[in-house]
């Protein structure tokens, strides 16, 4: 009888589980909803080129051969780098670096004050710095990038909670605090200055109003102060961000908004939108109760309002549990498509790369799109063949009697080979957004 009683239990706990994968799917291949998202990537992440081909006379190339291979995006698609060369084997770091490289254009470095400056004067900017883990040097992070052509995205310059805090700065004074976060992002800004093209600025104000206990007294005006001492230390083309948490964002979009109007009504810089998304429990997402893609695009078009770049910055997508791996699969590429499809969206950071490289609840999530012997997951499989396929644009085309093809493709950066009369030539071409139509003219000598 218990035998019997714990079999219909189990089907009956099967059946629930269809009946939420179909409500997952039904509301995320609602004809509305992939439309939406199929005709804004369409609308608002390709761009018109024409090409034009001309001989060393000067003259029209008819029906040249012209191969258009992109090799890499405009949008920017993230990931922390926090444990770059931090595994244990060579081989684990190796396998780390090549699937980073191989899907991201953009690097998280972290700068976290507690483990940059543990003690005072002490900082761990060189390769080299004592090990800390998650947090190798910034100088290591910035060589990889730039040997990997990926940008480093500075975080985050101001993140004053306690538990990331050198000890020796002081918690009780405000006055006392702002001279030495002075003396922090004047230095860092001396020696990254032209280094980091996007920086978060200050980190999770909401949560810290919510809970000043958890934080360094600061003055009322502290988010007004960090933005306006960056903007009179750093470059005037450095981006400057405000990055708040999941809940803050989607959940309270109204006090989020109400931050920017304050910020922007008091003549303060700010270049964008900061929104991290970690999930922990994905059984409120499968049933249609958390986040489901009409939600998410009511808090976008409010937040677009506003006409600040929006950043997806830290993602966290459980992959644990039986199946769980294939449902962050599932629940990543859908997130991604709408995320790229947003037309102020202008970045997607996935947060760990790696199982059991992550923090606290992040690690026990297995929020990571590789597994702990960094092989990928469904999630990063899926992740690849969106951005490094689907949303790549790779031709072969011929030129008219004038010389001249026409193409759509994804914004970013190409390879040109233009080949006529036995003549082989390689150019370089930019498919920007903002352009109604982006041309260039290539001469084969």
């Amino acid at each position: 009888m218990k035998t019997k009683s714990l079999i219909w239990l189990l089907l009956i706990l099967a059946d629930h589980t269809v009946a939420q994968d179909s409500i997952y799917n039904r509301i995320w291949n609602d004809p509305v909803v992939t439309g939406r998202i199929e005709r804004n990537i369409e609308k608002y992440r390709k761009g018109d080129a024409l090409i034009k081909v001309v001989g060393k006379d000067g003259n029209p190339l008819l029906n040249a051969t012209v191969i258009i291979r992109q090799q890499n995006h405009e949008f920017l698609f993230g990931c922390n780098l926090f444990a770059l060369g931090q595994l244990k084997t060579p081989e684990l770091n190796a396998r780390y670096e090549e699937a980073f490289a191989k899907l991201f254009n953009c690097a998280t470095v972290p700068f976290y004050w507690g483990d940059l400056e543990p003690l005072r004067g002490q900082l761990r900017f060189e390769e080299g710095s004592p090990r800390v883990w998650r947090r190798p040097p910034p100088d290591q992070l910035v060589n990889w990038c730039k040997t990997h052509h990926i940008m480093p995205k500075g975080h985050a310059l101001m993140y004053a909670k306690n538990m990331f805090m050198p000890a020796w700065t002081d918690r009780n004074d405000p006055e006392i605090f702002l001279k030495q976060a002075h003396q922090h992002m004047a230095g860092i800004a001396k020696r990254y200055g032209d280094t980091f093209p996007v920086w978060d600025v200050a980190n999770e104000e909401i949560p810290r109003i919510r809970h000043l206990d958890q934080w360094h007294k600061v003055p009322d005006n502290y988010l007004e102060w960090c933005f306006k001492e960056a903007d009179s230390l750093f470059p005037k083309n450095v981006k400057m961000l405000y990055n708040d948490g999941t809940e803050e964002v989607h959940k309270n979009v109204d006090e989020y908004e109400a931050l920017f109007t304050r910020l922007k009504n008091k003549g303060v810089r700010v270049d964008g939108m900061g929104i991290q998304f970690h999930i922990y429990g994905r059984q409120a997402m499968l049933n249609g109760k958390l986040y489901p893609p009409n939600e998410l695009f009511n808090v976008y078009d409010q937040l677009s309002q506003l006409r600040l770049p929006l950043y997806i910055t830290e993602i966290t997508i459980p992959g644990k549990e039986e199946n769980g791996s294939l449902y962050q699969g599932e629940i990543a590429k859908n997130l991604y498509r709408l995320w790229f499809s947003t037309p102020n969206m202008a970045g997607i950071t996935w947060w760990n790369l790696g199982d059991g490289t992550a923090f606290e609840e992040e690690n026990n999530a297995k929020g990571g799109l590789i597994d702990e012997e960094m092989n990928p997951k469904p999630a990063y499989q899926a992740l690849d063949q969106l951005i490094n396929h689907a949303w790549k644009t790779n031709k072969t085309l011929n030129t008219d009697r004038n010389g001249n093809l026409r193409f759509r493709g994804f914004h970013g950066k190409y390879l040109i080979e233009v080949s006529a009369n036995g003549v082989k030539k390689e150019f370089t071409f930019e498919l920007k957004s903002g352009e109604k139509l982006n041309i260039a003219t290539f001469k084969l000598k």
